[in-house]
């Protein structure tokens, strides 16, 4: 238990950002599978849309200060590479 009142503050700051980051880690992750499934399954299409979405979130991550701009970067370019590389 927190001695200090700032302490305190600290400790309930760190379960709300505990929540927020559970939730985008999970979200990269999902957009992340989506892409990466409709690249496996030969859907180029699919893939695009997959990829447009990601692209979209990942960036929004970044304003969010979830991610880092380079981190976000290399993410979506390995995607796209993937998505790419379909006949």
């Amino acid at each position: 238990m927190a001695n200090h009142k700032s302490a305190a503050k600290r400790a309930r700051q760190t379960i709300k950002r505990t929540e927020a980051n559970r939730f985008y880690r999970t979200r990269l992750k999902n957009i992340t599978k989506a892409v990466r499934q409709a690249a496996a399954n030969g859907d180029k299409a699919a893939a695009q849309e997959a990829l447009k979405v990601a692209n979209k979130n990942i960036h929004a991550f970044v304003s969010r200060g979830f991610l880092k701009k380079q981190t976000a970067s290399r993410r979506v370019s390995r995607l796209a590479l993937l998505v790419n590389k379909i006949a």
